[in-house]
């Protein structure tokens, strides 16, 4: 249904309502909607009675900023990262469930949740979001303070989006399966619905035998969103009405998701708010394994359109690099010799830098299986200790050498995280540690090349001085025999 003033006068007048919004919006910069467009930024909201004076003034919906802020009044569009990284407090991850078919979101949804739940997360907390999809949230107080030695609030984005791809990757071959089973395998009927071609809709994958198997590919019509996951970014608030349906963006029990109809949330049907979302009195930092799990994660199918660019701008720049044998260890950044010593945490992160880094300067699969059981069996003692050998064996399996650049410098999940980010001179002109090595490459054989141009004219200089003489002393031989035969001459003669 439409959503008139009266609808948003008659719901946003309830003071529960009223106390669900200012309560959820505390530390978080707020926003109001009118109709199409969106009020000032950045804003705050803190007392109950300014819902409904905003309401009298058009306002139709009410959102607030995935990251909480020491004094959102503070933000501006001009602020360095630096700054909002000071400002930052934490992040509530929430994963933007998008599909035009609600059925479709409801199954992703459910996935979601059990999967997190998986993980060990006890505070998953999920909400329609007003329309067609869902969100589903999970307090910043349910993560570490820190992981390593960087705190947690300085993680957003890049750990929210590891999280989501993590997330989504690990649940799309059963998402395919419950999507095909809620149609009664009729795969015409979903293309159909969908509007897709076969094409689109399938994909291929080599299994343990190197057979291409067919797989059923929604991404085509239901996302997981990471693009939204970013510095600034607004979601609707619970309890909040949506422009389009009238409906509210209502909390509810993330144990019986499937059991949700649109319905539910028109309204006049809400009579107190049930449930909360991102409740912040949270059982301990149940997503600990979780926020590792993604940190640790080696995506293969889902990587951000940013990071194919780079990647994509990378291999260009690389494309005329062929290593015909390993670059050893002399040629490795700071980063990495440090590495070599071993570490006390972050191991599993270590050997995901590892695997792609050895890769890229050519090693090969076995010389990396060797170099990584040696390096964490005697240098991996610190903390909890080694890892399990299988553990590394288990990484190596699927990796394709050269295939994926290590994380960048700047990435502060990894190398600053775990403790070894310890730059020099050259380290302030590149992004990634290949970079560095092949840099140093690079100029060790454009040095070498020197050497060799250098002792090869001196070898040449040396071979004309030797021609030189050669012939000055075959010059003086002739001349000698020439004498010779002059002075026999002049005997002959006499006698």
């Amino acid at each position: 249904m439409p959503l008139d003033k009266a609808t948003c006068l008659r719901f946003y007048k309830r003071k529960d309502i009223q106390e669900e919004l200012v309560n959820h919006a505390q530390s978080k910069e707020f926003s109001v909607r009118y109709g199409d467009g969106f009020g000032k930024r950045p804003d705050i909201v803190m007392y109950p009675k300014e819902i409904i004076e905003l309401a009298l003034k058009g306002a139709t919906s009410f959102h607030c900023s995935e990251e909480i802020w020491d004094n959102p009044l503070d933000l501006s569009s001009s602020i360095a990262k630096k700054e909002m990284d000071e400002l930052r407090k934490g992040w509530d991850l929430v994963l933007d469930i998008d599909c035009k078919f609600i059925d479709y979101s409801k199954i992703c949804a459910d996935l979601v949740i059990k999967f997190l739940k998986r993980c060990g997360v006890k505070d998953v907390s999920c909400k329609f979001s007003g329309n067609k999809g869902f969100h589903i949230g999970v307090p910043f107080e349910a993560f570490p303070s820190t992981v390593g030695s960087t705190p947690s609030k300085l993680l957003f984005p890049e750990a929210a989006r590891k999280i989501a791809a993590y997330v989504k990757y690990n649940i799309q071959e059963e998402l395919g399966k419950k999507i095909l089973e809620f149609e009664h395998n009729d795969f015409s009927h979903i293309k159909e619905k969908v509007g897709l071609t076969k094409e689109e809709l399938i994909y291929y994958e080599k299994n343990h035998y190197g057979d291409k198997v067919e797989k059923f590919n929604v991404d085509k019509f239901l996302e997981i969103d990471t693009v939204l996951i970013a510095p600034r970014h607004l979601y609707r608030m619970p309890y909040s009405l949506h422009e389009k349906s009238g409906l509210v963006s209502l909390p509810i029990d993330p144990e019986r998701v499937m059991e949700f109809q649109r319905e539910m949330a028109h309204p006049d049907k809400i009579l107190m708010p049930m449930f909360n979302f991102l409740d912040r009195n949270v059982s301990g930092p149940s997503a600990k394994d979780l926020l590792r799990q993604a940190l640790d994660f080696q995506t293969s199918t889902i990587v951000q359109k940013e990071e194919k660019e780079k990647l994509k701008v990378q291999k260009e720049k690389e494309a005329d690099e062929v290593l015909t044998s390993p670059i050893r260890e002399e040629f490795f950044p700071p980063c990495m010799k440090l590495l070599l010593n071993g570490i006390e945490d972050g191991k599993k992160r270590a050997v995901f830098c590892w695997g792609n880094y050895l890769g890229k300067i050519g090693w090969s699969k076995k010389e990396m299986e060797t170099f990584l059981l040696e390096w964490n069996r005697e240098k991996n003692t610190q903390g909890a200790g080694p890892l399990r050998d299988n553990y590394i064996t288990s990484q190596l399996r699927f990796l394709v050498p050269g295939e994926k650049l290590p994380p960048n410098c700047d990435n502060e999940a990894y190398y600053k995280s775990i403790g070894v980010c310890k730059p020099d001179h050259l380290c302030s002109h590149i992004k990634n540690p290949v970079n560095y090595t092949l840099l140093r490459w690079k100029d060790h054989l454009k040095n070498k090349e020197e050497e060799e141009l250098a002792a090869a004219k001196e070898l040449k200089k040396k071979e004309n001085e030797a021609k030189k003489i050669e012939r000055e002393l075959r010059k003086q031989e002739r001349e000698a025999k020439k004498a010779e035969k002059e002075k026999q001459k002049l005997e002959n003669g006499i006698s």
